[in-house]
């Protein structure tokens, strides 16, 4: 299909956006400019909160009744959006123009099937029949790595995983080839393997379709990977905007720099280039500073300059063309290296080992009433969530365990909490088995001691208690402090300890942010002075800046207290950056396990080879091999004979991989590949990320070098 690019698809100029409320007018989009072309792919970037939502509502025509376009225009197609009525507006959503939200959930009707809510796009914006409805609804299943797309669309949304209803919604905005995508954060559920190939399946129709892209995403990684352009916003405006390669390369304004600062990439260290967080908050929209809205956060910031007025944006090249910054001092300000040697921490040594797992198994029993099993009479098969598992965690030890969803990482971390029993082996903690003992059973010394982190402060922090009751409960409940007075002390310093203002004592849940309730599920993880803690994703839901700061936070309580911390992620670049050593989990077992810089350099399980290659890394310096795994994780239920990987291996020898379990190779000191392949072969496998030198033509220090 011939794309005529020169014509933009989309115009956005000097939009300003605002909310009413009963404290008046709430601006929170202002002076927003933007041009997309047919097949073109923009990024947005920047804090929760800044207004890139904002920005695709405000295209989508969903502001709701207290929201309004205040200034500027949207056009598409030459058409402005602000001027249609409902009936043409109800033909572009969906037809000319699709979104993919953040919260499927929240996109899904739960009351209509799968297939009910697929086939109304084509039924409704093409007129096709039911028949080809249903054909093309069951293709796009299949294109986003579905499995079993029959019964998928036979399903409710609540009866799939939370990455199975992401890829439904993708399928939805994808079923009618849209000339506009709109994606807001659309790979927040999914692994990074998935990601990979909805990512690649996004592009491969946008070079066909020439579907134009607008990428909203805290995920700088991803953006590299996917956008032509990069928008970087803040509190409502766009403060650097450019093609990738300059803005990545060379950022100018402040605020951008920061943010490539708070990202783990390969050249970060957690000791000797720590990862450097943006002090302060972003503000409310209602109580900008004047002049410059990131003055406050800003190292550069110079009074009489940076607050004299309203901050413009500049061309940073002669011509006019290509990158433009919102900075009155970009000309002065010359970056130091990122990360640098100012903040280098003395590494923590590991102790003795605390936690032995040995052999540990956790099987869940399900009931076959098929008629196979009936007259076989197997109606009893087991779900083998953790299968034979072995490692070892010391003291001041980081051990991350990584692995897609499905793979039996949060079904260990249950037993290991007490919340589930194992089936067998044992899990020692500090000499006592405590794999059999239930959560009720456990001493209050057996319970304070180990204590976890959950993903979602949301579900986890009681809506009706304030911040110092939740904290206070700990610290009675395991016996720490009684006394009212030495309470509230020992909340107070917690508070301290997890950097949050003293007044936070009196506030409840509703009043923080994302990144401040996940401050006190950590402070309130640590009020029973814990000897080990579980973080089962703890920065996955996070901006890059607050993620920066929560990771920061953990080392520096796990320094102070000498805390063995169980880190579960699916992200390897802060698993890399955070972790001493690493266990790769697939299908309830143990893949590869060793030191962190064994496992992220040749010899690599093939398993652990593809994990990398999925992982979006922001650094134009690097060079990334793609390995995208066909297939989908096999069924817990029917596990595959043999090595649980070979149905979906690159490297799969044949029938030994089929049937034989694979036999664990000693590729160093404690580094485990279990795997079929000779060890002398795995040694021969190029890495998977290499640095490359920046260009000369870059005179600045690059943020990413």
């Amino acid at each position: 299909m011939k794309i005529d690019t020169r014509t933009p698809l989309l115009e956005i100029k000097n939009l300003g956006i605002s909310y009413y409320t009963r404290a008046g007018e709430i601006p929170a989009v202002k002076d927003f400019s933007l041009t997309l072309r047919p097949g073109e792919s923009v990024g947005l970037v920047g804090e929760s909160g800044c207004g890139k939502s904002t920005v695709a509502m405000g295209i989508m025509q969903y502001l709701g009744r207290n929201g309004g376009i205040v200034g500027g225009q949207i056009k598409f197609k030459g058409r402005d959006l602000a001027t249609l009525g409902g009936g043409e507006l109800r033909d572009l959503r969906g037809g000319e123009i699709s979104m993919i939200y953040q919260e499927p959930m929240a996109a899904l009707n739960p009351s209509l099937t799968v297939a009910t809510q697929l086939m109304e796009v084509p039924l409704v914006h093409e007129g096709v029949s039911t028949e080809e409805a249903r054909e093309r609804s069951l293709r796009m299943l299949a294109d986003v790595h579905i499995p079993d797309p029959e019964r998928v669309m036979a399903s409710y949304p609540h009866q799939l995983s939370g990455g199975q209803q992401q890829r439904v919604v993708i399928s939805m905005a994808l079923l009618s080839n849209p000339s506009l995508l709109l994606l807001d954060e659309p790979t927040t559920a999914l692994d990074v393997t998935v990601e990979a190939g909805i990512v690649g399946l996004i592009a491969e129709i946008s070079r066909k379709f020439g579907t134009a892209q607008l990428y909203i995403s805290h995920n700088l990684g991803l953006i590299l990977d996917t956008c032509d352009r990069v928008c970087v916003m803040y509190s409502g405006e766009v403060v650097e905007e450019g093609t990738v390669h300059d803005v990545f390369s060379q950022p100018r304004h402040p605020y951008t720099r920061g943010l490539f600062d708070c990202i783990p990439l390969p050249t970060a260290d957690k000791n000797a280039r720590p990862l450097i967080p943006i002090r302060g908050q972003l503000p409310l929209p209602h109580r900008r500073p004047r002049g410059c809205n990131f003055g406050p956060r800003c190292d550069h910031f110079r009074e009489g300059a940076c607050d004299a007025g309203a901050v413009r944006m500049e061309a940073v090249h002669e011509d006019g063309i290509g990158q433009r910054v919102r900075c009155v001092r970009w000309r002065d300000i010359r970056f130091t290296e990122r990360n640098g040697g100012e903040a280098i921490r003395e590494r923590a040594e590991a102790g003795d080992i605390v936690l032995h797992v040995d052999e540990m198994q956790k099987y869940y029993p399900v009931d076959d009433r098929s008629l196979k099993a009936l007259l076989t009479g197997r109606t009893r098969r087991w779900v083998k969530a953790n299968e034979s598992l072995n490692f070892r965690a010391r003291h001041s030890e980081t051990v991350a365990i990584v692995g897609e969803s499905g793979c039996g990482k949060s079904t260990f971390a249950k037993v290991l909490m007490g919340l589930e029993n194992c089936t067998g082996g044992k899990i020692r903690f500090h000499g006592q088995d405590i794999g059999q003992v239930a959560v009720q059973d456990r001493t209050a010394e057996q319970l304070s001691a180990v204590q976890m982190v959950f993903q979602n402060p949301n579900d986890t922090l009681n809506p009706s208690l304030t911040v110092g009751q939740q904290i206070g409960r700990v610290v009675r409940k395991f016996g720490v402090e009684r006394d009212s007075r030495k309470v509230r002390e020992r909340v107070l310093r917690l508070l301290d300890i997890v950097k949050l203002p003293r007044d936070f004592i009196h506030r409840r849940p509703r009043q923080l942010s994302g990144g401040q309730k996940q401050r006190v599920g950590i402070a309130r993880a640590f009020a029973g002075n814990p000897a080990l803690v579980v973080a089962d994703e703890p920065v996955s839901a996070l901006d890059v800046s607050v993620q920066a700061a929560v990771t920061e936070l953990l080392m520096d309580i796990q320094r102070e207290h000498g805390t063995t911390l169980l880190f579960i992620s699916h992200d390897l670049s802060v698993v890399r950056y955070l972790a001493d050593r690493i266990v790769v989990m697939y299908l309830g077992q143990i893949m590869e396990r060793g030191h962190t810089r064994d496992v992220f350099d040749p010899p690599y399980h093939p398993y652990t080879e593809a994990l990398l290659s999925a992982v979006p890394i922001a650094d134009p310096n690097v060079d990334k091999r793609e390995i995208i795994l066909d297939g989908t994780l096999p069924s817990a239920v029917d596990p595959p004979r043999g090595c649980p990987f070979h149905t979906r291996c690159p490297r799969k020898l044949g029938k030994i991989c089929e049937n034989e379990r694979p036999p664990q190779h000693q590729a160093g000191s404690d580094h485990v590949i279990a795997c079929h392949i000779p060890l002398e072969e795995l040694r021969r496998v190029d890495p998977v990320i290499q640095l490359r030198p920046p260009p000369d033509d870059v005179k600045m220090p690059s943020p990413v070098a």
